[in-house]
Formats: C-alpha cells, sequence, structure tokens
C-alpha cells in the first residue's frame, strides 16, 4: 500500500480511499461518531487506553488488555492504523504512543481529525462499521517512548532535559487544583495544548516552522530529551504527537500530574519561576 506521512491531511486521504490493509480509528465522542465519520472508520472509546486506576489513571492498560482490545480492532503487524478524533488530536496522539508503546510503528494522524474533514467537505457517512477481529499479542512496553516519575526526578536541573506542561494556566500556576497539590514540575514549560491548533482551520496543526520555532525559543528543541504530560497523559498526547511530527525527542509521563501532585514527596512549585 501507499506509504502514508505522519501528519495526513483530509484531502490526501479522501483520494486514496478505500485504502487495504488499513485501520481507520475514530476517537470522536460517540454521538459525534453517529453523525458522521470518514467513511471505513471504526469507532473506539478513547477511555479503553486507559488504566483508570490510581494513582496513574492515565497509564496504558496491561498487556493482556491490550492484547484484547487490538485483537477486537483487528489489528496485525502490518496494518497501517489512521487515528483521529474531534478535539483537535489529545485522543488520537495518545493512541499514537500507545502504538509506540508496543511497538507498532505503521501510523498515520489525519490532521484536524473530523473536523477538519467536514470543513473539507469531504464525504461522510453514519454507518456503525465493525471490524474484524485478529489474534494481535503485545508482548511488552518499548522503552523510549514513556517516562516515569522516578526518571524524572532523576532528570530535573540537567541541561539536556525539559518538560512540556500541557495543561491550562490555571493549573500550572496552581490557582486551579485537581490534584491534592496544585502547581508544576520545577522547571516545567506550559503551553496549553489547545493553543497548538488553529481553531479557524479546522482544529488543524499550526503551522509546523512557526510551531518549532516557538518551542525553541520556550527551551523545547531537538537538543533536549522532552517530557510532556497534563493531568492524566490526555491532553499531552496531543504535546507528544506534535513533538512526533516535529522531530523531537519527546516522551509521554504517563503518571502526569495525577501522580505528581497526589505525591508529597515531589517538589512542586507555584505561581511563575
Amino acid at each position: 500500500m501507499t506509504d502514508l506521512p505522519l501528519l495526513l491531511e483530509p484531502e490526501q486521504l479522501a483520494t486514496l480511499l478505500p485504502l487495504e490493509n488499513t485501520l481507520i480509528l475514530d476517537q470522536s465522542k460517540a454521538d459525534c461518531y453517529a453523525e458522521g465519520h470518514v467513511p471505513g472508520a471504526i469507532h473506539l472509546d478513547f477511555k479503553r487506553l486507559q488504566l483508570g486506576v490510581a494513582p496513574t489513571p492515565g497509564a496504558l492498560p496491561s498487556m493482556e488488555d491490550l492484547s484484547a482490545l487490538f485483537s477486537e480492532l483487528g489489528l496485525t503487524p502490518d496494518t497501517t492504523v489512521i487515528t483521529y478524533d474531534d478535539e483537535g488530536g489529545g485522543w488520537a496522539g495518545r493512541l499514537i504512543w500507545a502504538l509506540d508503546m508496543i511497538g507498532h510503528t505503521r501510523y498515520a494522524y489525519l490532521n484536524g481529525g473530523i473536523h477538519a474533514w467536514r470543513l473539507a467537505d469531504l464525504p461522510t457517512e453514519q454507518t456503525a462499521n465493525q471490524p474484524v477481529a485478529s489474534d494481535y499479542s503485545v508482548t511488552g512496553f518499548q522503552d523510549g517512548f514513556a517516562l516515569s516519575k522516578e526518571d524524572i526526578l532523576d532528570r530535573m536541573g540537567q541541561d539536556t532535559f525539559a518538560i512540556w506542561d500541557a495543561r491550562s494556566e490555571a493549573e500550572y500556576l496552581g490557582d486551579k487544583v485537581i490534584s491534592k497539590r496544585g502547581g508544576h514540575i520545577p522547571g516545567a514549560v506550559n503551553y496549553e495544548w489547545t493553543r497548538g491548533m488553529n481553531k479557524e482551520n479546522g482544529l488543524r496543526i499550526n503551522d509546523l516552522d512557526d510551531f518549532r520555532e516557538l518551542l525553541t525559543s520556550l527551551g523545547l528543541s531537538a537538543d533536549k530529551e522532552i517530557a510532556t504530560h497534563c493531568q492524566t497523559h490526555h491532553r499531552s498526547g496531543f504535546t507528544y504527537l506534535v513533538g512526533k511530527i516535529l522531530g523531537l525527542n519527546i516522551k509521554g509521563y504517563a503518571g502526569s500530574w495525577s501522580e505528581w501532585g497526589n505525591d508529597d514527596n515531589t517538589p512542586v512549585v507555584t505561581g511563575r519561576e
């Protein structure tokens, strides 16, 4: 089949459909999927890719649960996954992170998701497509795509390490407290995730050259190892995706603030540094 770019434009995909050996996964809300989706897309409830258990609800489910899920969806080692959602890439980016974690490297993100698709006036369907099950086995989690709380504590203060906090400014400053403690990890840079998408252009990702320049000015540059997080590694699914598209050495901190902010022993900063 045609090799797909990581960042796939709606108009590009429309000219290629239908695609063989390809799984199009729609992670929009159920009512949005029912209203109309990319032809051939299968709905995936985004909650199925979260552990949902304290202290790290944003961690991945077990390998057994992931094996069952991806078998249900019909994934094979040769399948290309095209993913999108209805929010500009948070859930879709998290799925790409999950695929990286299980060692599946064939994937693409539909830029802007269903909003960009509809804005381009491309055909949709309302049929609830059903997958053809496979026998997919997740045998381990790959290194190089995630950092733990302990990893971040070990790296804090190093010139070659940076943290991209994708939460709101209020959460970052500690004005809005969701966990036991508010604030942010010392040294973390705050760039709220939705600022990275163009609301006038179907939630497509902002111009990539401008985005790279902006992130570099914030200290999130290509020469650093970057951890990204939010509250449960949902919003930071988008920032992880952006980092991959820009070629950054970016890794997801799945524990995110739900773990860090509920641990009495982790360092926390409030206000601006």
